[in-house]
């Protein structure tokens, strides 16, 4: 098992960083689409949507999908309507504000989204803005790195929380949720990111207000990310299921190497197009 993990994480990181730093722009576009809709058919099962209404849904994405490429790049992705993609990405932002008090509600707040039709749109409301993000950062100057260094908070904020969490963990995050995680492990995590962030400051050489502007951004994007993995696990244990799928042998599914992600990427997005951030780097 633990094998097959590796080999999977090891093909998952370089077909990461090939399609990151090597295909042109429209191609990124399109394949990180792709890659949407396979994490939409995760997210049907996670609806509890029969066979049939997983199609309905996956051409539901694909709509939105196509609608958002239209309204904020009109088909062109290297030149985005910045004011459009912000209304979008805002929208996001306050559903994953959201998104944690149902977290730390659950599972009394499953009345309020434990309808498979409220599911379903909560799918299009995680990935239509997690694909906006990825696509508008990678068409930012040093764009590929802007991305990268987002799953570096994401697994930052990951590590962080884990070995001390374990050392240390005593008070439960969310219990009903993921029982694993700790308060703990939460600061752990983000104590992390902030020496990420610092690093970078120093070794960019930004100014004092820049590294507190951008400490801020990693910290929320962090948190961000928290609060993506914790509703995924949510949905997993309200609909029954350890994994969103089986298509990555020994990891899961899309979603469950996404589930951060998809929280984080808008955040960090809408930050680096608010503090202009690329401009610094």
């Amino acid at each position: 098992m633990l094998k097959q993990r590796i080999i999977t994480a090891l093909v998952l990181v370089a077909f990461f960083l090939g399609l990151l730093f090597f295909v042109p722009m429209q191609w990124f576009s399109m394949i990180v689409g792709a890659i949407i809709l396979l994490g939409g058919w995760e997210w049907a099962n996670l609806s509890n949507l029969n066979r049939a209404l997983r199609f309905v849904f996956l051409a539901a994405l694909g709509a939105a999908l196509v609608g958002t490429a239209r309204y904020v790049f009109d088909f062109d992705f290297s030149t985005p309507d910045i004011d459009h993609a912000r209304q979008i990405l805002a929208v996001a932002c306050g559903w994953w504000a959201l998104a944690f008090l149902w977290v730390q509600g659950y599972p009394a707040s499953a009345m309020l989204w434990g309808n498979r039709w409220a599911r379903g749109l909560i799918g299009l409301v995680v990935l239509v803005p997690a694909w906006l993000s990825v696509v508008i950062l990678r068409g930012q100057e040093h764009g590929a790195w802007l991305v990268l260094f987002v799953v570096a908070v994401v697994v930052a904020a990951d590590v962080g929380a884990y070995f001390v969490g374990r050392k240390f963990g005593k008070h439960k995050l969310a219990r009903e949720v993921s029982p694993g995680k700790s308060w703990e492990g939460f600061f752990g995590g983000l104590a992390a990111c902030l020496v990420l962030a610092l690093a970078v400051s120093v070794a960019f050489q930004l100014p004092l207000k820049n590294t507190v502007l951008f400490s801020f951004g990693v910290l929320v994007t962090a948190l961000a990310s928290v609060i993506g993995d914790l509703v995924e696990s949510m949905f997993k244990r309200h609909r029954g299921i350890k994994d969103s799928s089986r298509i990555l042998p020994g990891h899961g599914g899309i979603l469950d190497r996404l589930d951060s992600l998809t929280a984080a990427l808008p955040v960090f997005t809408m930050a680096a197009l608010a503090s202009e951030l690329p401009k610094y780097l």
